[in-house]
């Protein structure tokens, strides 16, 4: 890692002690917990910690916490490494970028993308265990990665397909994104530049719960959304194909512990039992089920796991 990098992530790092502190209670752990889940501040992330916890419990009867909605990655990391939480489902891509502060090398578009997930998920279990102390599990079966959004009405009459195919309309276009995607190495610095897009003004940078709204109100053109949000096909909303691999793998995987892992060795297998059981189409409408029809997270988890046997 360059030592500039290096450092930038050692002031994210320390800043996020300080709001996770703040977040988790003066920095106490829930100790009437065994085991403690979090997640990041966006329903998805919320949806799959309750997965996590729901399966160890009923797998293997210990008590579980719930630290859900808790904020960004950098947050829920150090939250992590500081012993206030357990575990909690991160993507490859963002471990390696935001995390790792590493590049992800997709010059070979012509490389088979399975190949490059598996390089990239063993790029990132090895430098969680050497550099945290922390596990990363089997994939859960599914990949959320940056969707670049428009609305459906203005890709039927530009007749947009690709990212590629926004670059004459983007100096009159706004575009909408994410704190993160704002801040991220993998984010909108080098989107834009390896797509050569120069828009009419720099993003609006808001809530991911806002965009689609700003989207469909026209207060921006293009969003940076996530491609198994469940109001994209809901919102007859079209999300543009990467058509210059610019975005690495972003596939969900389990962060774990060593040290509970050690505590409860029975958690690695408990929690390996979901390993590919989880499509893009399962998160998509359980994401749908709890945006678009206001249901319980947990409800919706645990009928998924009914229906799936698990």
């Amino acid at each position: 890692m360059r030592r500039g990098c290096a450092a930038f992530l050692r002031i994210r790092l320390i800043a996020a002690t300080v709001a996770a502190c703040f977040v988790l209670g003066s920095c106490h752990r829930e100790e009437n917990y065994q085991v403690v889940v979090g997640s990041k501040f966006f329903t998805e992330q919320i949806i799959l910690a309750e997965l996590l916890a729901q399966h160890i419990e009923a797998r293997t009867g210990l008590s579980v916490g719930r630290k859900t909605n808790l904020g960004g990655t950098l947050l829920v990391q150090e939250a992590l490494l500081a012993g206030q939480l357990d575990m909690y489902v991160e993507y490859t891509g963002t471990a390696l970028t935001a995390v790792l502060g590493e590049k992800p090398d997709m010059a070979n578009e012509n490389e088979p993308a399975a190949e490059i997930s598996r390089n990239i998920y063993e790029r990132v279990r090895r430098g969680y265990a050497q550099r945290f102390q922390l596990a990363v599990l089997q994939p859960l079966g599914f990949e959320n990665t940056f969707a670049m959004v428009v609305r459906g009405e203005d890709a039927a009459r530009y007749h947009l397909k690709t990212i590629s195919d926004i670059v004459p309309l983007a100096p009159h276009w706004k575009i909408g994104v994410g704190y993160e995607f704002q801040e991220r190495p993998d984010g909108f610095r080098g989107w834009s530049e390896r797509y050569g897009l120069r828009f009419a003004e720099s993003p609006s940078v808001m809530d991911l719960g806002l965009i689609y709204r700003a989207l469909l109100q026209k207060q921006v053109d293009i969003v940076a959304g996530n491609s198994t949000d469940g109001l994209i096909d809901k919102l007859h909303l079209v999300a543009l194909q990467d058509d210059k691999h610019y975005f690495p793998p972003y596939d969900a995987v389990p962060i774990v512990r060593d040290s509970t892992l050690q505590k409860y060795p029975q958690l690695r297998a408990v929690i390996d039992e979901l390993g590919g059981k989880i499509s893009a189409s399962d998160i998509r409408k359980m994401n749908y089920e709890v945006d678009a029809n206001l249901r319980d997270p947990a409800t919706v988890v645990r009928e998924f796991r009914q229906q799936r046997g698990l």
